[in-house]
């Protein structure tokens, strides 16, 4: 039986009054958090950026419930992930409360029902057990471009970003961290087949193979378009502050 008929919980909605909750769905909490799901944990996030501009304008208590994500915190109260951040759709974060994988540090004013208790949303919660991350990042095109922060590394534009080898792989250059870089369009079509030297281009930054922590790092320079209030105290962007 899913938990969500054990539980028996409906959810209340100002609009639309009571409907049926939905099937909750396996998102890594449900999971035990194993070696396996440890490493889904990444993978399986909310992007904030999903959420309709419209719902950012409402209270909690007018706010579609499917607009409540729950920011997930590792056991050390620190965002699992910067960018994407680190969310979990309403299900995911009330399915681990009641497997008791995590401890709710916040929460909404939207509320759910059963026939016998109300119960709030979750809007920041902490898992119980410590998730290390490996040291280094997988080698994607995400993360290469967030290692470079989106930016071409010869003009530092953002726009059409490609990826480029610094050495060609026709003069024996290979796809590695080391070798590939972000590239705009434009600065990859004008380097061709040449290294930087050949093609008389300044490259601003050698590419490196970065550490988990410095895509981290880099992450933060990229804050979401929504960001609930309760989150603000366990997020530290890199943005000017009011004086």
């Amino acid at each position: 039986m899913m938990l969500s008929r054990r539980l028996g919980i409906r959810v209340v909605t100002r609009e639309d009054g009571l409907f049926a909750l939905s099937a909750l769905r396996a998102t890594g909490p449900g999971m035990g958090f194993g070696s396996t799901d440890k490493r889904r944990l990444a993978r399986r996030m909310y992007h904030p950026d999903l959420i309709r501009p419209a719902e950012t304008l409402r209270t909690d208590h007018g706010r579609h419930v499917e607009a409540c994500p729950a920011l997930v915190l590792n056991a050390d109260y620190t965002p699992l992930s910067y960018y994407p951040l680190s969310l979990w759709p309403w299900q995911a974060a009330v399915k681990a409360m009641f497997l008791e994988r995590v401890d709710v540090v916040a929460v909404y004013d939207r509320e759910v029902h059963s026939p016998s208790h109300t119960l709030k949303l979750p809007s920041v919660i902490a898992l119980r057990s410590f998730v290390r991350p490996n040291e280094y990042p997988a080698f994607t095109r995400f993360n290469l471009f967030l290692r470079d922060r989106f930016r071409c590394v010869y003009c530092g534009s953002h726009k059409e970003l490609t990826f480029d080898h610094v050495l060609p792989r026709a003069q024996g250059g290979r796809t590695s961290w080391e070798n590939v870089a972000a590239a705009c369009a434009p600065c990859n079509l004008k380097k061709g087949g040449r290294t930087p030297r050949q093609a008389q281009m300044h490259i601003e930054r050698e590419p490196i193979r970065p550490t988990s922590w410095q895509l981290q790092d880099h992450g933060k320079s990229f804050p979401p378009n929504f960001l609930h209030t309760s989150w603000r105290d366990y997020l530290y962007w890199d943005v000017e502050l009011d004086p």
